[in-house]
C-alpha cells in the first residue's frame, strides 16, 4: 500500500469515528500529516509504512506542538524493519506513541483501548495493583504463595501490587490464576510512558528571516515557539490572555504563525494553517510582503509594515478580528 493511500485510509477511519480531520499537510518538510479533533481529544497524526523512518527531530517537533496545541502526538504505522506492528500494542518512538491501523481502529471506532505496550526487553502490561492485592487476599494467599505460582520472587509480587508493570506472560498467568483481567488499558492520550520519556525538547532557534517578526510578537506580549517541520513558522501564545477568548479560536490566544513572500506556496501553507487551526481551535495569521486580500480561508493575511506598527496584543487581536469579520461578510 502506498503511503498516500495509507494516509487516506487513516483519515477516513478517523472521520468514521467522529473526528473533525484537517486537510493533509501536503508541504515539506512536515512533522505531521493531519490534525484531528473529537470533542476535547486532539491528535497530531503522522502516518508511515515503516515507523523506523520516524526520526528524533520529527518526534521532538511533534511533542513540542502537542504541548503548545493541547494535542496528543501519534504515529500510525504498518511495520518496522523486522516485523509488522502487533495489534493491541502501543509502541513508542522518540517519546511519541505508535499504533498499528488495527489498534487505532479498535481504539477510535470500537472504543477498545490497547492493553499492552512495547518497551526495551519486550511487551508489558500495567497491572492494577489494588485489584491484584484484593484478589490475593480473597484467596487467602500470601505474597510467597503467589510468587511461587508465578515463578517470581516475593519482592516482585509486592512490586506488582505497588504498581510495577508486568510482562505479558506474567499478566496472562495472573488472569489464569484469578479468572479475570487485572490489566489497566494504555491511555494513549494520557500515557505515563509518554510523560516519562526524555525531557521535553527545547524550542529551536528561529529562522534568521523570521527574527524581526519574532521580535515584534515578543514585544507585544507573545511567547513565540519556532517550528522547523510544520506548515507554519511558529506557534505564538499570548502570555497575557489569562484564559480570554482568542479571535478565531477559544484557547486563550494561541496563533499558528506564518511568514514569507506571498506566492502559490505561501497560499497553500495558509490554507493548511486555516484547516489545522479550525481543528485545534487556534487562530492563524500569515505575515507577507504584500497582501491583496484579507485572508486565505480562515488564515488572516497581515503585511510586514502593519505588523511592525502593532503596539500590543489587543491591537493585533483587533486587526485579526476586523479582517476576519470583513472576509466573512464578503463570503
Amino acid at each position: 500500500m502506498s503511503r498516500s493511500a495509507l494516509v487516506g485510509n487513516v483519515t477516513a477511519m478517523l472521520a468514521d469515528a467522529g473526528f473533525l480531520v484537517s486537510d493533509r499537510c501536503a508541504v515539506r518538510p512536515k512533522s505531521f500529516d493531519v490534525a484531528a479533533r473529537r470533542r476535547d481529544d486532539v491528535l497530531l497524526l503522522k502516518v508511515l509504512g515503516n515507523v523506523d523512518s520516524f526520526d528524533a527531530a520529527t518526534g521532538a517537533e511533534m511533542r513540542r506542538l502537542g504541548r503548545y496545541l493541547n494535542a496528543t502526538p501519534l504515529v500510525i504505522g504498518l511495520r518496522t524493519r523486522d516485523e509488522d506492528l502487533k495489534p493491541g500494542v502501543v509502541y513508542f518512538r522518540h517519546g511519541v506513541p505508535v499504533l498499528s491501523p488495527d489498534t487505532a481502529m479498535d481504539l477510535f471506532i470500537e472504543g477498545v483501548p490497547p492493553l499492552i505496550y512495547a518497551a526495551p526487553g519486550g511487551l508489558y502490561v500495567s497491572i492494577d495493583g489494588d485489584v491484584l492485592a484484593d484478589k490475593r487476599r480473597e484467596r487467602e494467599w500470601s505474597l510467597g504463595r503467589l510468587a511461587t505460582e508465578l515463578g517470581v520472587s516475593r519482592r516482585t509480587v509486592s512490586k506488582y501490587e505497588s504498581g510495577m508493570n508486568a510482562s505479558v506472560e506474567v499478566a496472562a498467568r495472573l488472569e489464569e490464576l484469578f479468572d479475570g483481567s487485572l490489566s489497566n488499558p494504555v491511555d494513549v492520550f494520557e500515557s505515563e510512558e509518554l510523560r516519562d520519556a526524555d525531557p521535553m525538547p527545547e524550542d529551536p532557534e528561529a529562522d534568521p528571516d523570521d527574527e524581526p517578526l519574532v521580535t515584534v510578537l515578543t514585544r507585544v506580549g507573545f511567547d513565540v515557539h519556532p517550528t522547523l517541520r510544520s506548515p507554519f513558522k511558529a506557534v505564538s501564545e499570548d502570555s497575557g490572555a489569562g484564559g480570554s477568548t482568542a479571535v478565531t479560536g477559544d484557547d486563550g490566544g494561541t496563533m499558528l504563525t506564518g511568514h514569507s513572500t506571498f506566492d502559490r506556496t505561501a497560499e497553500k501553507r495558509a490554507r493548511i494553517m486555516s484547516s489545522v487551526g479550525e481543528v485545534t481551535r487556534t487562530s492563524a495569521i500569515y505575515v507577507v510582503d504584500r497582501a491583496r486580500r484579507d485572508s486565505v480561508d480562515r488564515t488572516v493575511l497581515i503585511e510586514q509594515d502593519e505588523i511592525a506598527d502593532i503596539e500590543d496584543a489587543e491591537d493585533l487581536r483587533d486587526l485579526i478580528r476586523e479582517r476576519t469579520d470583513r472576509s466573512e461578510s464578503e463570503a
